[in-house]
């Protein structure tokens, strides 16, 4: 599957559009590691078998760049797909059907993290916005004015 869909010349530009991924797959990695990256996949889960030890949920946290996104791991991946100097028509389909599997992701991750979590996570993802960083701030206090007029 050939073509392009973009080029960006300009040097300043391309440097630009690899720092930007270079910053996504720097988040992807510093957010797995928030979340216990050895829980993520499945080793601290392994190595507590081999132990004879039984697995323990971990404490729900939001430190980093949790405090600004819910899913930072998910804004990595999108920069990391999007963020090139030059897309092809296979890069371009690739890009879609991922961000299409995160949204999705999202919807049933979050389902799953109410169910789990409860309280703690509903206020969570109240008060932090989803994916894009002060989105839902802005919204929540131009609610909370619309609310306050008469």
């Amino acid at each position: 599957m050939g073509g392009t869909v973009w080029s960006v010349e300009d040097p300043v530009a391309r440097v630009v559009l690899r720092v930007l991924f270079a910053f996504g797959f720097g988040l992807v990695l510093v957010s797995t590691f928030l979340i216990n990256h050895f829980d993520l996949f499945g080793l601290r889960q392994v190595w507590l078998y081999l132990l004879g030890r039984p697995y323990r949920t971990l404490r729900f946290g939001t430190t980093g760049p949790y405090r600004i996104v819910r899913h930072p791991l998910y804004v990595g991946w999108l920069f990391a797909f999007w963020m090139t100097p030059t897309m092809t028509l296979a890069h371009l389909l690739f890009s879609i059907a991922t961000t299409a599997y995160i949204l999705l992701a999202i919807k049933w991750e979050e389902r799953d993290l109410t169910s789990e979590l409860g309280d703690a996570y509903e206020n969570y993802r109240r008060s932090v916005p989803m994916l894009v960083p002060f989105a839902r701030r802005q919204a929540s206090a131009r609610d909370s004015r619309r609310r306050s007029e008469p």
